[in-house]
């Protein structure tokens, strides 16, 4: 069980919102999210309703300001709690629908193109646990959620392109 509170304003001011579950739509509660206090937990924030849009990941701790999470904006629309899992395994795959060369990951990998040596990953199977797709090597960049499951194209894990340089399971020592 995990619980965050979102603020309008910076510096944990203004009206808030606490949360302990996955919400698909929070624009009822707050126009804009300014600060975020995770109290417990690991959570993937959207900028848009029904867990769409840029992502950001967070754990427990303080957010005096959206930029603290790389936000873009002041946008938060959905919310996800990050399952809490053992082990972790994730096959990457060099092109679309599991084809091309595939690599199995069950720990972090701060650069895939050094590693591996693919240029674009096309393809996703999580086998167990949570992982964080980052745009750039050293995990940074944009961020994407993969939940256990088949993400056989870029879009299906919302990205914009086949861009990612690094990889980080979700622990709760994260």
């Amino acid at each position: 069980m995990g619980k965050i509170t979102f603020y309008e304003d910076r510096n944990f001011q203004g009206r808030y919102y606490e949360c302990s579950s996955d919400h698909s739509n929070l624009q009822s509660y707050f126009s804009r999210c300014n600060s975020v206090r995770v109290d417990s937990g690991n959570w993937m924030l959207y900028e848009h309703p029904n867990y769409s849009g840029c992502q950001y990941y967070l754990r427990r701790g303080e957010y005096r300001d959206y930029q603290e999470w790389m936000g873009f904006n002041d946008s938060i629309r959905s919310c996800r709690i990050i399952p809490h899992t053992r082990s972790h395994r994730l096959r990457i795959y060099e092109r679309e629908d599991y084809r091309g060369q595939m690599v199995e990951l069950t720990d972090d990998c701060s650069s895939l193109q050094d590693r591996f040596h693919f240029q674009e990953m096309h393809s996703f199977n999580v086998l167990e646990g949570c992982w964080i797709l980052y745009e750039l090597p050293n995990y940074r960049g944009r961020q994407y959620l993969l939940r256990p499951g088949e993400y056989r194209r870029y879009l299906d894990w919302g990205a914009t392109n086949t861009r990612v340089g690094s990889v980080r399971r979700v622990m709760d020592y994260f």
